[in-house]
């Protein structure tokens, strides 16, 4: 099916696993010609798989000094800059792209090579929180549609948050009407009681007899991208349910107020969550934009402006095993990344990523919404993708379909967009989806060992939830 057509000329930056996962979709479900098709990218990595495809492949790393001129060489009115880099600014992307009149879109908001371990910059200003207000600065009403983090998460995870939500209300007999704004999301997600989301995920892909050596970090995305963020500060977005802030939390001084950070790494920060298939889990609160957005969104205010309610959020990831075991050697090199990078692809053997959204503290507890895509179905589905990789191409397929069918709505965040056509497009690639309650809590089976400082009031705090 082809899901939109597309008559300008599309630039690609960047071409790591989720670039070579995503050409095969964009050929399959967007009807443009392949040779309005370049790729631009810092190294030959998939040079291979561009050439099999039939697609442009321009080896030019993107720099602060050369962007500007290499791009509007390569865009013009009505073209579509898709950018999977790493170390290039997404702000300054957007800008150009405003100033061309090309569409835009990415995966996370990125700063200048540098920019997530300035030394320079206090732990605040090299926040996710603070990427995303620099580019919601840039939301000036219409102009070129510039979506922005719209990946598996953030992205698609933001429709799945209003799916949950539609299914809890359904299930509890609330009204189901699909909100028509925010502050009707806003009033549901306050009305339903949800009072924490995580992104809960647990990546169980494994590649039999070839196991982690000493030196190595392997993962099944973009090893950039994951430690590039574990070194940020671990941040979340701060519910109006919470008691007490953090002893090593801090509030920012600017911006919306919806979150907050903690004075730690996100790769040295693990809480407790919850999937169907793993159970209870310690996982990683890794820094991501929709932990603001989400938290942001959903934030419901009186007249006068005063937050009524807003729910913490935050991801909770427990990566593949080997992942686990990089991260640990990573933290014990001091953030320091390992001489050696393995980016799991065709070396899988076997597993899935069970990707979803836990809702917490509405009238049935606690709700886990997702996908559980397996590395099989994964390749069966679509060429150059395992489980993972494939969660986020879609995901940015349908970012894609959107501003070609909306090219004039300025900038956006996934929360913003239609949730039923995104996953319209993604469900046929996300396996089985599940939809699971649980009596599960953070208190569940605490203190057998030893007393915990717990709060026993309310289970939802974010005391509860976090590992010390």
């Amino acid at each position: 099916m082809k899901h939109a057509a597309f008559a300008g000329r599309m630039v690609m930056l960047g071409f790591g696993s989720i670039g070579q996962g995503v050409l095969p979709l964009i050929l399959r479900h967007i009807d443009m010609p392949k040779d309005r098709i370049e790729i631009v990218t810092s190294d030959d990595r998939g040079a291979a798989i561009a050439a099999e495809m039939g697609v442009k492949h321009s080896v030019l790393p993107i720099t602060r000094e050369n962007y500007e001129a290499e791009l509007r060489a390569r865009l013009s009115r009505g073209d579509f800059l898709c950018n999977l880099s790493v170390d290039v600014s997404s702000v300054a992307l957007i800008t150009l792209c405003r100033e061309i009149g090309a569409l835009y879109l990415d995966t996370c908001i990125e700063p200048w090579l540098g920019g997530y371990t300035d030394p320079l910059l206090s732990p605040s200003q090299r926040s996710n929180y603070a990427l995303r207000e620099s580019a919601l600065a840039l939301k000036t009403g219409a102009g070129p549609t510039a979506v922005t983090t719209h990946g598996a998460n953030p992205g698609l995870v933001s429709h799945f948050v209003k799916q949950a939500m539609l299914n809890i209300a359904n299930d509890t007999g609330h009204d189901t009407t699909v909100p028509a704004s925010r502050e009707g999301w806003a009033k549901l997600a306050a009305d339903l009681g949800v009072k924490v989301i995580h992104i809960a995920e647990r990546d169980t892909q494994v590649a039999a007899g070839r196991p982690k050596k000493r030196g190595e970090f392997v993962n099944t995305w973009s090893i950039d991208g994951f430690t590039g963020e574990g070194c940020q500060p671990a941040e979340l977005g701060w519910g109006s349910h919470e008691k007490a802030l953090p002893t090593d939390g801090r509030r920012h001084d600017f911006g919306c107020d919806a979150a907050i950070y903690l004075m730690r790494p996100g790769a040295s920060t693990r809480v407790r969550s919850w999937t169907p298939l793993e159970g209870p889990m310690h996982a990683w609160l890794i820094t991501h934009n929709e932990s603001i957005s989400l938290a942001d969104y959903y934030t419901l205010r009186d007249d006068k402006g005063a937050v009524v309610h807003r729910p913490t959020a935050h991801y909770a990831y427990h990566p593949c095993d080997d992942a686990v075991l990089s991260v640990h050697e990573f933290a014990g090199r001091n953030w320091e990344i390992q001489p050696a990078k393995r980016l799991m692809m065709d070396e899988i053997t076997s597993g899935m990523d069970e990707l979803g959204v836990l809702l917490m503290g509405h009238a049935n507890g606690a709700y886990w919404y997702g996908s559980r895509l397996t590395v099989d179905e994964a390749r069966a589905l679509a060429p150059h993708n395992n489980a993972t990789s494939l969660q986020v191409c879609v995901a940015v397929l349908a970012g894609l379909v959107h501003a070609i069918e909306n090219p004039n709505q300025g900038v956006l965040e996934a929360d913003e967009l239609d949730h039923a056509r995104a996953l319209e497009i993604c469900l046929p690639y996300l396996g089985e989806m599940a939809g699971v309650y649980s009596d599960w809590t953070p208190l569940q089976d605490r203190g057998a060992l030893f007393p915990e400082d717990v709060d026993t009031d309310d289970p939802w705090q974010f005391r509860n939830f976090r590992v010390v």
